[in-house]
């Protein structure tokens, strides 16, 4: 009787054991400073599971997405949850990076929250982490995945200057986390949870998927996309959301050829309608609809500048296709691994104040002859965002010269062969702070003598004085060779995608300048772009695409 009595008190001694649970509160620290609202770290661990996530979750006060860490002992699987919505949550398992982690083991000791730890020391990716740990709770566990097989971690440093200390110890009877971790969820492997949690992290709008730009009558538009000018011209209607002020805008362009060998303009942009008439009136109707320019030098260029009841195609960014990439990739060249995609990215969060809320017509023209031509996929993203470099509320359009509808009669800037060049008249309502000129210019003229191939200063005008001069020209071109599979190879061992331009390279984004004009009054105003453009010979000639955005704060 004493015999069973007794077995029955180790057993219930062993179990409480088993089923002690510690609840551990931790802060983290930046080079000395407790870094201000933060949520603290908060661990529920025992020998058979350690849960890692913070008091906010743990309150269910989290903003999605947001993450809780599972490790089962004594295995150390580690067990990921991602809350990407209210009803959507993922997992994925990992059962061997704990294993692999390898530490240098130091003499060091120190005392914390009363506990002696010893200090382990990793390196993770350059970064060296210093590991505090105790193995005086008999359990394993930790404020992160590092760790977990040496005892239970009280304090991580990372590279002397980032900090995570354990501020508060407590056993507990139980845990809320049944109560957090519930719904169904859904397993999937951890490239796909990855890629899932890092796209719920932001809003993606999505433009085109795999179409066709080329040249050909039988382009033709359906119920979700525009097609003009035989096809070189793809527009969709997408609506903005609110964007606020701590968010950032990116426009994502992929393009592969389709059957087109040759390095091409392109731009992606969108079509303000806030006025009386719009490029989209162009598209629609004829580019000789569009208010007309003229310089004096016997042209006439249609729907470039901005008139009191028109306003030009804002470009939201600039690029040129490589020559024949992924088509033409069976072009070999020794110790040449052709890439099979170009990437065209860029920051527009200069051009919220028009895209938030709004719903506009966004296009993507390339210029090109071929009936495969490319195939493009574009999306926008909106991130939440700590940054705030452009701090303006207004976006005024003033040019774009570029011949978006090249296949439908627009004519080539050839404006910049008359003194006069490109000359803008327009109005302010109001005092504009803080004025810039978001400009892009890119050179064009496929010879050695056109202007492509030439440096030639850019000269900036505001209401007859010049502001601002500089020469566009770029010198990184083969850089990019791995894209440009069918780029002819010369005798002197170079090929044309090598070669320096005024502002551009075969496969890549042309960047805008940020021209500062100071402070604004209302009234009116004149901007004037200046090219010394090369002449014409025979057939051959040089052009040069500038677009032109006012920026600044009413």
């Amino acid at each position: 009787m004493h015999l069973r009595i007794l077995v029955s008190f180790f057993t219930f001694l062993c179990c409480l054991s088993f089923a002690q649970t510690y609840e551990v509160q931790y802060l983290s620290s930046s080079n000395g400073k407790v870094l201000t609202e933060q949520s603290p770290t908060l661990v529920w661990a025992n020998e058979k599971e350690n849960f890692i996530l913070n008091n906010k979750i743990r309150e269910q006060k989290a903003d999605f997405p947001f993450e809780i860490t599972k490790i089962e002992k004594p295995s150390n699987t580690i067990i990921s949850y991602a809350f990407l919505k209210s009803d959507e949550i993922i997992s994925t398992s990992d059962k061997e990076s704990v294993a692999k982690q390898t530490f240098e083991f130091t003499n060091e000791t120190k005392k914390i929250l009363g506990y002696t730890c010893k200090k382990a020391v990793t390196k993770i990716n350059s970064n060296t982490i210093e590991v505090w740990y105790t193995n005086d709770l008999k359990i394993q566990g930790g404020p992160s995945v590092i760790g977990q097989n040496l005892g239970f971690v009280l304090e991580i440093e990372r590279n002397k200057n980032s900090l995570i200390t354990a501020q508060a110890i407590k056993k507990v009877k139980k845990t809320d986390i049944d109560a957090v971790l519930k719904g169904s969820i859904n397993s999937t492997d951890q490239l796909g949870y990855r890629d899932l949690l890092w796209k719920s992290r932001f809003t993606t709008l999505k433009v085109f998927d795999h179409e066709t730009l080329n040249f050909s009558d039988e382009s033709k538009s359906d119920e979700n996309i525009k097609r003009f000018a035989n096809g070189t011209i793809i527009m969709k209607k997408i609506k903005f959301p609110k964007i606020s002020e701590g968010e950032n805008i990116f426009v994502e362009l992929k393009q592969q050829s389709n059957g087109d060998a040759y390095d091409r303009t392109g731009t992606v942009f969108f079509v303000p309608q806030d006025k009386s008439q719009s490029f989209f009136d162009g598209l629609e109707k004829g580019v000789k609809t569009l208010p007309v320019y003229e310089n004096g030098n016997g042209k006439q260029y249609y729907g470039i500048t901005a008139t009191e009841n028109y306003n030009p195609a804002v470009e939201m960014m600039r690029f040129f296709t490589a020559f024949g990439i992924n088509k033409f990739n069976h072009i070999q060249l020794k110790d040449k691994n052709w890439q099979n995609i170009s990437p065209y990215r860029e920051d527009i969060t200069d051009l919220k104040p028009s895209l938030s809320e709004k719903e506009l017509w966004i296009g993507t023209f390339i210029g090109n002859y071929d009936k495969g031509g490319h195939k493009v996929s574009l999306e926008i993203t909106i991130h939440k965002s700590d940054q705030t470099i452009y701090k303006n509320n207004t976006v005024i359009p003033l040019f774009n010269t570029l011949n978006i509808m090249e296949m439908a009669g627009q004519d080539y800037s050839t404006m910049f062969n008359n003194d006069k060049g490109l000359f803008v008249e327009f109005t302010l309502k109001k005092d504009l702070k803080n004025a810039q000129l978001k400009y892009t210019t890119t050179g064009h003229g496929g010879w050695e003598n056109g202007d492509e191939f030439v440096p030639k200063a850019n000269s900036i005008f505001l209401d007859g004085k010049i502001t601002y001069s500089f020469v566009p020209w770029r010198t990184d071109c083969g850089s990019y060779r791995l894209y440009n599979p069918a780029s002819g190879n010369f005798p002197d061992g170079l090929s044309s995608s090598d070669l320096s331009r005024s502002n551009w390279c075969p496969g890549t984004v042309t960047n805008p300048n940020f021209i500062q004009l100071g402070d604004l009054k209302a009234g009116k105003h004149i901007i004037q772009v200046k090219i010394p453009q090369g002449p014409t010979e025979g057939t051959s000639f040089s052009s040069w695409n500038v677009s032109g955005v006012l920026l600044g704060s009413e």
